[in-house]
């Protein structure tokens, strides 16, 4: 192992370069992009930095050592000679996975998996559980056997401040970096016309506020051995800016809008949100400047039948186009039809996105004239 980290940041698939502009507007060391996340180099203090910052990351993991091993025999040797103690506590218990195995003469991904959660036991007096706290991932690949430390535990969309969901709730990570795509930065108003739990809403203000994403919640990394406790002083749970404006969502259904604003008082940004009752085909822009409108409508496969959906989105668009001049729009939907019934000027398409079990795609518009 070398004093230099490898860290991977995880999003979903086509989110790449979006997590890498952010962490590179966040001083990280951006080395590249591969499928499913974005590389970076640093030390310890970056692990726990990237899990408290990033606010598009899924999961950050670190790459702690690798060998070749040709077949299980090699892997037990290898297993029992690595280091684990530099970075595994006897006192956690650790979960092993496989995540891959490819090109490889070990293509028994159970069998490896036992050799070396073997290996922990014996050499380094670690307990197995399926349940564990950390969880150590390893890619077999060319025969190459990459092992990886899950520094973050639960997802990092699991902010810690929201109880109550909505149906189909989108993730806080998933709406961190569609804002960003949206061009938001946080010196504009946002407004969700169907923001459910708040989501949207929400991520908005603690940007523009400045907040830290995983202020309110507990991280794999401080079960590991690399762990410094005076580390905490790292995280902040106060606002580095004082937003000149506010963030906007709406609703039809009542309890869903108080589910948000006991979300927003949870998040602390009670202040800088509204939440209002009232049919997405009503709307009028607040007062005050011209910002973003995003919103995550219902879409076919995740409600039931589309087709009573179309009058929904063409409502929608007709009303954004008329009174919502000098705003932007982002539209995200499984549903290329639906959204073109909206009428709305959408620049080129982004990627598709994998999310609850669909495949979805982010709609945007420049400003609407």
């Amino acid at each position: 192992m070398t004093d230099t980290l490898t860290l991977f940041a995880i999003t979903l698939p086509g989110l790449e370069e979006a997590l890498a502009q952010e962490a590179r507007e966040r001083g990280f060391d951006v080395t590249g992009t591969e499928p499913g996340g974005v590389t970076m180099a640093g030390d310890w203090t970056t692990v726990w930095r990237a899990n408290l910052e990033l606010r598009g990351a899924t999961r950050v993991l670190v790459r702690v050592g690798d060998f070749m091993a040709f077949h299980l025999a090699q892997l037990d040797k290898r297993a029992r000679k690595f280091p684990w103690g530099d970075i595994l506590r006897a006192d956690v218990p650790v979960r092993v996975e496989v995540a891959t195995s490819r090109k490889s003469k070990i293509y028994h991904a159970g069998a490896a998996t036992q050799r070396v959660e073997t290996a922990l036991v014996e050499t380094a007096g670690i307990t197995i559980a399926a349940d564990a706290p950390v969880t150590l991932k390893l890619r077999i690949d060319d025969n190459r056997v990459t092992i990886s430390v899950d520094t973050s535990g639960e997802p990092l969309h699991k902010r810690g401040h929201k109880e109550a969901v909505g149906k189909a709730p989108m993730r806080e990570t998933l709406a961190a970096l569609f804002l960003r795509q949206c061009g938001f930065d946080g010196t504009e108003p946002v407004f969700d016309p169907m923001c459910g739990s708040g989501t949207f809403v929400i991520e908005a203000a603690e940007i523009a506020a400045g907040l830290q994403a995983g202020r309110d919640r507990a991280f794999a990394y401080e079960q590991l051995a690399t762990f410094d406790p005076t580390a905490n002083a790292l995280r902040r749970d106060t606002r580095l800016n004082t937003p000149d404006v506010r963030f906007y969502g709406s609703d039809q259904d009542k309890g869903v809008v108080e589910m948000a604003r006991a979300n927003a008082q949870r998040a602390g940004v009670a202040d800088l949100v509204q939440f209002t009752q009232g049919n997405a085909g009503e709307i009028t822009p607040p007062e005050g400047p011209a910002g973003l409108v995003i919103v995550n409508p219902p879409y076919g496969a995740r409600i039931g039948d589309k087709k009573t959906l179309y009058p929904v989105y063409g409502r929608l668009g007709q009303v954004l186009a008329e009174r919502f001049s000098g705003w932007r729009v982002g539209i995200v939907t499984s549903e290329a039809a639906l959204a073109k019934t909206t009428g709305l000027p959408f620049l080129p398409d982004g990627p598709s996105i994998a999310h609850g079990g669909l495949r979805v795609r982010l709609y945007r518009t420049g400003v609407l004239r």
